[in-house]
């Protein structure tokens, strides 16, 4: 079996874990390989977490050509087109890897894989709710999805989405999405005895809660300064608790605004963003990770703070919590259209009515069926089933 997975993006390490075990399964079998075509670099929003150039970057090894070495935006559809065609022509691969169905180029290779015989695996981010639906594009999605033999979906909320679209049950292979765990882990426990002197030089509170991610509007971080900033006013550890928001975009100067005017200074901290594999510095300066977002297909931020041990608390519009957070076991989950809500589960860490050593061990515990191993197995026996 001879096995094309065609992806967009280099950068996008969390798919390299997960192609790296790939890779060595499929190297331990015979008569099956596997080849990954990367069409670009990166993409230009996310310039600025690469990490090719660090040396201290974990690297992955599996067989993959960088089709374009540049953003994903400089490259044409007609160059897109051209070296998919031609890469999947030299191949004469037996199934193909499809990142999305989005891509007029790997639609194009969608149909010439189906004149072929080559039967196709879809991967899925979408969920119902990460945007409006209806109208002419749901009825192109079916479309497009009749023609895949078996599709990969990020969790349970994108396979939910798929079955709403006609998609047979029997063709979901794969409801998970994976983070290299260990790695992460590593940079955590390394920084952890030195955590202390760290918040002191920072100038952080002694216990934080913590957000990962783009400073972007779908993030919703103006409803968790001001759940945050109710919280401190209920709390009766006022002193102790503060909130740092991890990254870079286009609401940075608005939120800088609202913290000055919810005067929340000395309370909230905003750091740049960095390289994912040096985030788990900053969570090991937390305690609970909050993703407040309203429109999330996954969340890998949530798997991330998780094999480090963190609680979390997620919007229920994070396409990962039907399949990461157990509510009051490991976490919590709350409405973003109930800011209340959102401030009420604040509140239970900050007065210390949440047994946080249980949640840390039962974060732990859940996120060990979704490393990459696991995933990178559940896809081998996907591409198996539907070339049987």
């Amino acid at each position: 079996m001879r096995i094309l997975i065609v992806h967009n993006l280099l950068w996008a390490h969390y798919k390299s874990t997960v192609f790296q075990a790939l890779q060595q399964l499929v190297d331990q079998q015979q008569k099956t390989e596997v080849r990954v075509l990367q069409i670009a670099r990166n993409e230009r929003s996310r310039a600025g977490l690469e990490a090719f150039t660090d040396a201290s970057a974990p690297t992955y090894a599996y067989e993959h050509e960088l089709l374009f070495d540049r953003f994903v935006e400089e490259v044409g559809l007609y160059e897109r087109v051209k070296a998919l065609l031609q890469r999947s022509r030299a191949y004469r691969p037996d199934v193909i890897h499809l990142t999305g169905y989005y891509d007029p180029a790997q639609l194009t290779l969608l149909l010439w894989a189906k004149a072929n015989g080559i039967r196709v695996v879809m991967q899925n981010e979408s969920t119902a709710s990460d945007h409006q639906r209806g109208g002419w594009k749901e009825q192109f999605k079916r479309w497009v999805f009749r023609q895949c033999d078996g599709f990969f979906c990020f969790g349970s909320q994108s396979a939910d989405y798929l079955l709403q679209l006609g998609v047979p049950p029997a063709k979901i292979l794969l409801r998970k999405n994976a983070v290299d765990n260990n790695a992460l882990r590593s940079v955590y426990e390394k920084t952890l005895p030195n955590r202390e002197s760290i918040r002191q030089a920072m100038q952080l509170r002694a216990k934080n809660f913590i957000f990962v991610g783009r400073l972007i509007q779908a993030k919703n971080l103006p409803v968790l300064l001001d759940a945050f900033s109710q919280a401190l006013q209920r709390t009766v550890n006022p002193s102790v608790w503060g909130l740092i928001l991890l990254g870079d975009g286009t609401e940075h100067e608005p939120l800088v605004e609202q913290i000055s005017a919810l005067t929340l200074l000395n309370e909230v901290t905003i750091l740049p963003g960095r390289p994912w594999f040096r985030v788990p510095e900053v969570l090991a300066l937390s305690d609970v990770l909050v993703l407040p977002s309203r429109s999330e297909p996954w969340g890998l931020v949530v798997n991330e703070a998780m094999a480090c041990g963190l609680p979390v608390i997620v919007s229920d519009r994070c396409g990962c919590v039907k399949d990461l957070v157990h509510h009051e076991e490991n976490g919590f989950v709350f409405d973003p259209d109930q800011p209340a809500q959102l401030t009420q589960y604040l509140l239970r860490f900050m007065d210390g009515t949440v047994n946080v050593r249980q949640m840390r061990q039962f974060a732990k515990e859940s996120i060990a069926p979704y490393a990459p191993e696991v995933v990178a197995k559940e896809m081998l026996d996907g591409f198996r089933k539907i070339m049987n």
